[in-house]
């Protein structure tokens, strides 16, 4: 039997209470598969600050490189704006990113027919779209130096090496093997020159990969094709502020921002957590969506360890709860037959990953 040490990092907000209930279904899963998973907690974020006077404890860090992989919840929240940047619960994140060498950020978006409604788009607009973004998530203008902010003058560096851009664009190509065989690069090339690199990087590398259609699209016109026609897209290849803002754009494609999952990954140890942040007005209260977090479980369990029969299961338990009109309070009377608490939900899903 496999054994693998899963590093946990609840975080703020509803960071606990999302976990485990992604917990209780990674364990029905082991219960059903021939492997076993040892959890350990570790602190980042406010929470951390709270108890450390830090955002991201080296003992963090340490616990994190030592494990098969990291599960995440969420972190920040009113209560730390006022600190110093460097003891924000964000920059403990970035932080771990970076020591993980975590490069490539993979956030897929499906839309869930039983919720086509849920979405602000026309069902026939987003019924059937599977899209995967591929965002690069340790370089660019986020980590860009030289950097600089004075009473009344502030800069940032956008910065990409040759390499960089190479390493994320094979992730990228490898996801479209398995899928469609499409990739739409989305850069800047008309003004900027770091993204003229980009291209020239991908153009190259897409010489390996003849049987992928590559395409190229400005960030601008991609932002505006989401919306617009997002089932062109199978997936899409970018950089990091750029890939920040569309993948959250494609977050809302399906209605829901706690449905979707993601995962940061080419380092030795991956990070699996859901896209929404820590959601403090809520937290507490039994209504925060877990499903996002259980899917980040069911990519770790695909990505990370190499269970593809556990993350297969996971996901359509999933799919048959939405299906059979269980639901959380964000996604209340979209088709729905119940309205579910956090821990109902989690409780569901897992009593349908032990019926598969």
């Amino acid at each position: 039997m496999n054994k693998y040490k899963i590093a946990l990092i609840k975080g703020d907000g509803i960071g606990p209470e999302i976990i485990d209930e992604a917990i209780k279904v990674l364990d029905s899963v082991c219960s059903k598969e021939d492997f076993e998973l040892s959890y350990e907690e570790y602190l980042m974020g406010g929470s951390a600050y709270d108890v450390k006077g830090e955002p991201l404890p080296q003992e963090t860090i340490d616990g994190c490189k030592n494990s098969d992989a990291i599960l995440f919840g969420a972190i920040g929240g009113d209560k730390w704006d006022n600190l110093p940047r460097h003891l924000r619960p964000e920059s403990g994140l970035l932080r771990l990113r970076k020591e993980l060498n975590v490069f490539a950020n993979l956030r897929p978006t499906q839309v869930f027919d039983e919720l086509l409604d849920a979405s602000t788009l026309k069902p026939e607009i987003i019924k059937g779209v599977d899209l995967f973004v591929v965002r690069e998530l340790t370089g660019g203008i986020y980590f860009g130096e030289p950097r600089e902010k004075t009473s009344d003058r502030a800069y940032n560096t956008m910065v990409y090496t040759k390499d960089e851009i190479k390493r994320i664009a094979v992730v990228a190509f490898d996801i479209a093997m398995k899928r469609r065989k499409k990739l739409c690069s989305v850069d800047k090339a008309n003004v900027l020159e770091v993204s003229q690199l980009w291209r020239d990087t991908v153009i190259e590398v897409a010489k390996d990969y003849p049987e992928v259609e590559l395409s190229h699209m400005y960030v601008d016109n991609a932002a505006m094709q989401l919306v617009r026609n997002p089932k062109q897209f199978d997936v899409i290849l970018t950089g990091n502020i750029f890939g920040d803002i569309l993948s959250d754009e494609a977050s809302m494609i399906c209605g829901s921002i706690g449905l979707l999952a993601s995962a940061s990954v080419g380092g030795k140890v991956g990070l699996f957590e859901p896209i929404h942040g820590s959601a403090p007005d809520i937290a507490g209260q039994g209504i925060s969506n877990p499903i996002a977090t259980i899917l980040s479980a069911a990519m770790m369990l695909r990505f990370a360890l190499g269970e593809t029969s556990a993350a297969d299961r996971i996901e359509q338990a999933v799919k048959n709860v939405l299906k059979d009109g269980y639901r959380t309070k964000d996604l209340a009377g979209i088709g729905g037959k119940e309205v579910c608490s956090t821990t109902e939900i989690g409780s569901i899903i897992a009593d349908y990953v032990a019926k598969i």
